[in-house]
C-alpha cells in the first residue's frame, strides 16, 4: 500500500498525499524591507508538464514543486530528518491518516551572567525551533459499510 493513504496538511495548499513527496527541506527566505527573513519547512513534489514552445513536439519536463508545511522565525533543526523517519515508520505499518505540523520557537536559556550583562547572541546560545509532527489515523470502517456517515 505504501503511503498512498497518508496525507500531510500544508500551510496554505490543503492536503498532499505522502507517496507523492520526493524531498523534504528547510530553507531561509530573504529579508524584505520592513519584514525579517524566516524559515520554511517544505516538501517537494514532482511536477510534469508538457513543454510547449521548446521546438520539440510532445516533450515532457519535470520540475520540482515546493509546498510549505510550516513557517518559523528560527531554523527548524532536524525537522526534515524527523519527517522522513515518521514517513518510513508509517510506511512500514501501512498507515492511513493525516499528518499535521506544529512549531514552538524556544529562546536560548538565560544564564545569571546574561541577566546582568548586555544581551549578545553566540553560536552556542542561539534560539531554536522545535517541530512536531502529529499523525492522526482515520477512523476505521469495515469494507462494504458504505453507508457509515464517516465513510462518505
Amino acid at each position: 500500500m505504501g503511503l498512498s493513504s497518508v496525507w500531510l496538511q500544508t500551510l496554505g495548499d490543503g492536503l498532499i498525499r505522502a507517496d507523492q513527496i520526493v524531498g523534504v527541506h528547510a530553507r531561509r527566505t530573504p529579508a524584505i524591507t520592513g519584514k525579517p527573513s524566516h524559515w520554511l519547512l517544505n516538501v517537494v513534489l514532482p511536477l510534469s508538464m508538457l513543454s510547449t514552445g521548446s521546438g520539440q513536439p510532445d516533450t515532457w519536463v519535470t520540475s520540482p514543486l515546493h509546498r510549505t508545511l510550516i513557517q518559523t522565525s528560527h531554523e527548524p533543526l532536524d525537522a526534515p530528518e524527523h519527517l522522513a523517519r515518521l514517513l518510513a515508520q508509517l510506511d512500514a505499518v501501512s498507515a492511513a491518516g493525516t499528518i499535521t505540523t506544529t512549531v514552538s520557537d524556544l529562546e536560548p536559556p538565560a544564564s545569571a551572567a546574561a541577566k546582568t550583562e548586555p544581551a549578545r547572541v553566540t553560536p552556542t546560545t542561539t534560539a531554536s525551533t522545535t517541530v512536531r509532527f502529529q499523525f492522526t489515523p482515520f477512523r476505521g470502517t469495515d469494507p462494504g459499510h458504505h453507508y457509515d456517515p464517516d465513510y462518505l
